[in-house]
């Protein structure tokens, strides 16, 4: 586990700077404010799964971009998950894109980070979404609120598995 100082910066559009790219670049953010947790992880999911469409991800060009795909749905709702089940609810749903790596930010009003519990047994069912985490996730970890703002945020980072040009396939409309 991760446990970084990751601010919480605004805005639609931010400049970052890829190590890997002599320009910075545009990041896309969107954000889904959550005012109950009933229906939260379907919700978050549905937004992921649009942005993601949005930008590219879906539907994929290849078998790993596919898998990862559906990796970030699957991280997307053990991060929502825990804040309904451990902090009360999420507050908010935030996703920073840029050149084929997303962020994504669960806020909830409870300050306690996510810690990990005695291994449990993969039988057992449920206590495996810091786990997944770790499996699944490039980077992730947990930060207080900018200004002292109550609660946290949960961040995850995944980039794309393939590397660019990404082409998004073409659509075929049925005849």
């Amino acid at each position: 586990m991760t446990h970084e100082n990751a601010g919480a910066a605004g805005g639609a559009a931010e400049r970052l700077t890829d190590p890997e790219s002599p320009t910075p670049t545009q990041t896309q953010v969107r954000r889904l404010v959550l005012h109950r947790a009933d229906g939260a992880v379907t919700r978050c999911r549905d937004f992921t799964a649009a942005a993601l469409a949005e930008w590219g991800w879906i539907p994929a060009a290849t078998p790993e971009d596919r898998e990862r795909a559906e990796d970030v749905l699957l991280l997307v709702s053990e991060v929502v998950t825990n804040a309904c089940l451990h902090a009360g609810g999420p507050e908010e749903l935030v996703l920073r894109h840029s050149d084929g790596r997303l962020r994504v930010e669960v806020y909830d009003a409870d300050p306690a980070h996510p810690r990990a519990h005695v291994p449990r047994s993969p039988a057992l069912p449920g206590g495996h979404g810091l786990m997944v985490l770790d499996r699944l996730a490039a980077a992730w970890g947990s930060a207080a609120k900018a200004g002292g703002a109550p609660g946290k945020v949960v961040w995850l980072e995944v980039g794309r598995a393939s590397r660019p040009p990404w082409v998004r396939p073409p659509h075929h409309d049925a005849e």
